[in-house]
């Protein structure tokens, strides 16, 4: 590997980590609130028990993804200086607004409503952490600000040599930074709800402290359905909106190689880079990817080989970050929109939740495959249409710098995330009594 794939793997190696901390920890804040909220407004002390066992759970998850994210930030002076150079006016505004702004209020008021419980009133601390959650959904907003910029850059001039910021509202309000956050915030959603069902099916299973269970379960089976179909939605957005602004994207995605209209889409297509074609088809259905990229049946769809090579992005991982995206986004809604019939039967479905309890690796892989699908899918470019990959990496450390700072944060993560998760799944299996 050359400079720029061991600099780039070593970014994907920790933001990737960091981003199996970051989406728990939006959701899970959410429920909280709500069951918070329950217990204030009821009385009900079991929403207490929950609001406490849960809790004891997100503030584990936040402590791990807070030490991995730290180091994010600092690789765009590391590994890519040429980068910050020639976009720090505009990408630095936006993430030192985040990490000033919105970072430090969540992190605040979790402070606040971990040490605050025989300090606030009741309401107060319920109020709390729906602060907490606000400013955990802020901060993710101006994230994705960030990465949609990236995507589709507006509100700049080049001069200087240098992307310089001549509107920030065009930045911070642009379509694709809304979609960016309609559509990664309710799959965050998403994988909480199933953390949530697939830890209390495990108690379920086991008879253990039923009535807790399944509210929480319910709970969070609630917030999995509705957000399910907001991902969808969102999705299709996403898609007509890549279609106008990233077409050598969608062309990756669905590895459509010839222009043509009433394009079709095939249900499995492992394309050969190579030879320029799919080696394997199966599946064709004509005139769906037209409908879906642009709401017509008759559109014309570009092909890749209307695409310069070097301006086309790696079509087989695109492509199987994409399917397997959609795959799972569908298994979500199927999985959910059963459970709803059987919510108040659970504890006498015991294949329905043995199927919840094991379903839990999979919005893991679903946020993942998103991340890959938008990362990879937009090379060769950093900035799309104005900055290539291998413009942008510094090119004051070495090789042999690079691979021992990856193996380093290969050791370190892999040790973080042990104890993460051993921590997060020890108290989970517990259960509510020790919390």
């Amino acid at each position: 590997m050359d400079l720029v794939m061991l600099s780039r793997l070593q970014f994907a190696v920790a933001t990737m980590f960091h981003f199996l901390f970051v989406p728990l920890t939006l959701g899970l804040s959410v429920l909280i609130a709500i069951m918070e909220t329950k217990y204030v407004r009821t009385g009900d002390e079991i929403y207490l028990k929950m609001t406490k066992f849960w809790g004891k759970i997100f503030l584990i998850n936040f402590a791990v993804g807070v030490v991995t994210g730290i180091t994010l930030e600092f690789q765009f002076g590391t590994n890519w200086s040429r980068y910050s150079i020639y976009v720090g006016d505009i990408f630095g505004s936006i993430l030192a607004i985040e990490a000033t702004v919105a970072f430090f209020l969540e992190s605040t008021f979790i402070g606040v409503w971990a040490f605050g419980w025989k300090k606030l009133s009741k309401k107060a601390h319920a109020f709390v952490i729906w602060l907490v959650a606000f400013g955990s959904m802020i901060s993710g907003y101006w994230i994705l600000v960030a990465n949609a910029w990236m995507q589709h850059p507006v509100g700049y001039v080049i001069k200087n040599n240098r992307a310089e910021l001549v509107d920030f509202f065009a930045i911070i309000t642009q379509k694709l930074a809304l979609l960016e956050f309609f559509h990664t915030i309710p799959a965050a959603f998403i994988l909480s709800s199933f953390f949530v069902m697939s830890i209390s099916a495990y108690h379920l299973l086991k008879k253990q402290n039923i009535d807790f269970f399944e509210k929480s379960f319910k709970l969070a089976l609630v917030m999995g359905l509705i957000f399910s179909i907001v991902v969808i939605g969102t999705g299709d957005m996403s898609g007509v909106d890549v279609a106008h602004t990233q077409p050598a994207k969608l062309a990756a995605m669905e590895s459509h190689w010839e222009t043509k209209t009433y394009a079709p889409i095939n249900l499995i297509a492992i394309p050969s880079e190579e030879e320029e074609r799919n080696i394997i088809e199966f599946g064709e259905i004509p005139g769906i990817l037209s409908f879906l990229a642009f709401h017509d049946f008759t559109a014309e769809v570009k092909g890749l080989k209307d695409i310069p090579k070097d301006e086309r992005p790696p079509v087989l991982l695109t492509s199987i970050a994409f399917k397997g995206m959609v795959g799972l986004g569908s298994y979500f809604f199927l999985i959910t929109l059963i459970g709803w019939f059987k919510r108040n039967k659970l504890i006498d479905s015991v294949k329905f939740l043995k199927i919840i309890m094991i379903s839990l690796p999979l919005p893991y892989i679903a946020i993942e495959l998103g991340w890959i699908l938008t990362e990879v899918g937009r090379q060769p470019w950093i900035v799309y249409g104005l900055m290539k990959t291998k413009d942008a990496v510094s090119v004051s450390v070495s090789e042999i710098q690079v691979i021992a700072s990856l193996i380093g944060f290969i050791v370190i993560y892999g040790l973080l995330g042990a104890i993460g998760f051993y921590l997060i799944f020890k108290n989970a299996l517990k259960g509510p009594q020790n919390s």
